[in-house]
């Protein structure tokens, strides 16, 4: 009987810079958790301010990765979708929750489709579209407050909102098709940030507020999905998980920002861990 969880981790490989697989891989397997990657893209660096980085696009292999897999008898306890470099891959990705979605496997997507108001390069409107799609298929989805602006067709800001606007937010977000959702960097009354979890079911509403720094690092939204997940299947409510999370990556950021390395590469995960 298979005791270590079991994730399939649907990413890119950024090979400079901590983020995506190179961030995903550590932290959940240092919380007991095999991970399997399914690499959608492989960049000489991430996409936040080495300039232009060489890219493979790795979409001719998903398809026959996931008919090897069903050959091969592969179980997942967790599907976890986050970046996709273009709209086939997101195809793919739903004919892998097709595929391996059991009874009890966790499907969260993280919409990784930009930040600070706008889309990544490699995101269009099309694929904005066809993510829906994904989150209507997610147990859980983690947005940013970009993607969840994006997701919802709201204009983006970051004027502070009151608590009644976010749960109208969250119930938003839900009707789209996620059981549980957890928004990340709400900005909230008195300048304050937060994370919010909504639970559909049950209507569990809860915020974690978290201190920032005056400083961005890429990869801390991988840091945060790969942190929840791993809590979440160690047998963590979602507010638990979430409050973990976050625990994880402001700890992550203030020792970064202390230390005042480049920005570019990411958060000090490795001391982290």
């Amino acid at each position: 009987m298979r005791k270590i969880p079991r994730v399939a981790a649907i990413q890119d490989l950024s090979c400079f810079g901590r983020c995506s697989l190179s961030v995903i891989i550590p932290i959940l397997s240092k919380m007991g958790v095999q991970v399997c990657p399914v690499p959608t893209a492989v960049f000489s660096t991430h996409t936040g301010g080495f300039g232009t980085p060489k890219m493979t696009d790795l979409t001719g292999m998903m398809h026959g990765l996931t008919e090897h897999w069903k050959e091969v008898g592969v179980e997942l306890d967790c599907i976890y979708s986050g970046f996709l470099s273009n709209a086939i891959q997101i195809e793919e990705v739903l004919y892998f929750f097709e595929n391996f979605k059991g009874e009890d496997t966790l499907i969260v997507v993280d919409p990784v489709m930009g930040d600070y108001g706008k889309l990544y390069k490699t995101y269009n409107e099309v694929m904005q579209q066809k993510m829906k799609h994904l989150v209507e298929k997610a147990d859980v989805i983690t947005p940013n407050w970009t993607e969840a602006s994006f997701l919802l067709h709201r204009p983006y800001n970051m004027e502070p909102i009151n608590k009644e606007e976010i749960k109208s937010m969250m119930k938003a977000l839900a009707k789209l098709g996620p059981k549980q959702i957890v928004l990340k960097g709400v900005p909230y009354e008195n300048g304050q940030k937060v994370n919010v979890i909504y639970d559909k079911q049950t209507e569990l509403f809860g915020m974690i507020p978290y201190e920032e720094v005056p400083q961005n690092y890429p990869g801390t939204g991988d840091c945060f999905t790969s942190k929840l997940i791993g809590a979440l299947l160690q047998g963590e409510t979602l507010l638990e998980a979430t409050k973990q999370a976050t625990s994880f990556v402001t700890l992550g950021v203030k020792a970064t920002y202390e230390a005042g390395t480049d920005t570019r590469e990411g958060i000090l995960l490795e001391n982290l861990l």
